[in-house]
């Protein structure tokens, strides 16, 4: 019988939201707010560095603004009774931007003391501990995001020809468990030097699979032939009687899917054409 066989690619399955979060300024770690495993929201804070000096330098860039303020707006004012030349008053304009941007300094110095997760997921290394002195750049935490699960295969260019954007798949891992995907990206190119076409599938959901895991890919299909026999025709351990040279002999079969209507694929055991006898009920 000619059968329709689905595709089985290997994969590992990731999400496209998975980063490392490292320190951005230097200073000691004086709190850390969550562990291993623990659950975060985007923006939520992860650990908090000393950040005495930096609030004390916001206060000073505050102080610098406000007074820079009212020098401008007092210029201003005699600039216009003509009493203070364009040139004194341009100085001070220039003095008060100045005071602006130190201001917006300084709030980012403070602001980068405290380490925050850049989108919502789960916390999956830290890095680091109490009391630790870091320098910017050094890892601190990983955050991976738990949703959407992808995994992506290479498909053959004959096969990937029939896969379209919605296309069904199974995703199996290592212990057995399966669950629902769909294709939701594919290169519109064929690699040249593999002959594939790379196809992105999202994993459902309600999928207990992890990102990382390796799995097993099952969609699409090929045409291929196979040897069929009734399922009723083979007893519980898996023989049959074959009829060759007027007498019947026990032979065992390897037997493979299940194809309806009473057909099971024969893996090994049989040739095509041989004669099978049927035991009467």
């Amino acid at each position: 019988a000619t059968i329709q066989v689905p595709l089985t690619l290997p994969s590992q399955l990731y999400v496209e939201h998975d980063a490392t979060v490292y320190a951005r300024s230097g200073g000691v770690v004086e709190s850390i707010l969550v562990d291993l495993g623990s659950k975060v929201a985007a923006g939520q804070a992860l650990a908090r560095l000393e950040s005495a000096d930096q609030r004390i330098a916001l206060a000073q860039a505050e102080e610098r603004l406000s007074n820079s303020r009212q020098t401008v707006e007092r210029y201003r004012e005699l600039k216009v009774a003509g009493v203070v030349t364009a040139e004194d008053a341009e100085r001070v304009e220039f003095e008060h931007r100045q005071a602006m941007l130190a201001l917006r300094q300084a709030q980012r110095d403070l602001a980068l003391t405290r380490i925050v997760s850049p989108f919502a997921g789960v916390v999956t290394a830290r890095k680091t501990r109490l009391h630790h002195l870091v320098s910017s750049g050094d890892t601190l935490f990983r955050v991976t995001a738990l949703n959407p699960i992808l995994a992506a295969v290479h498909v053959p260019e004959a096969a990937a020809a029939a896969l379209r954007i919605g296309t069904e798949a199974e995703v199996e891992g290592l212990g057995g468990q399966t669950a629902r995907a769909r294709v939701i990206r594919a290169s519109p190119t064929i690699d040249p030097a593999s002959g594939a076409r790379e196809i992105v599938l999202q994993v459902s959901s309600d999928s207990r699979l992890t990102p990382g895991s390796s799995v097993t890919v099952r969609l699409g299909g090929e045409r291929r032939q196979v040897v069929t026999v009734p399922r009723s025709i083979v007893d519980k351990d898996g023989y049959v009687q074959v009829w060759s040279d007027e007498r019947t002999t026990l032979r065992a079969l390897t037997l493979g899917s299940e194809l309806g209507g009473d057909l099971v694929e024969v893996v090994r055991g049989l040739a095509p054409g041989e004669r099978l006898v049927r035991t009467a009920p």
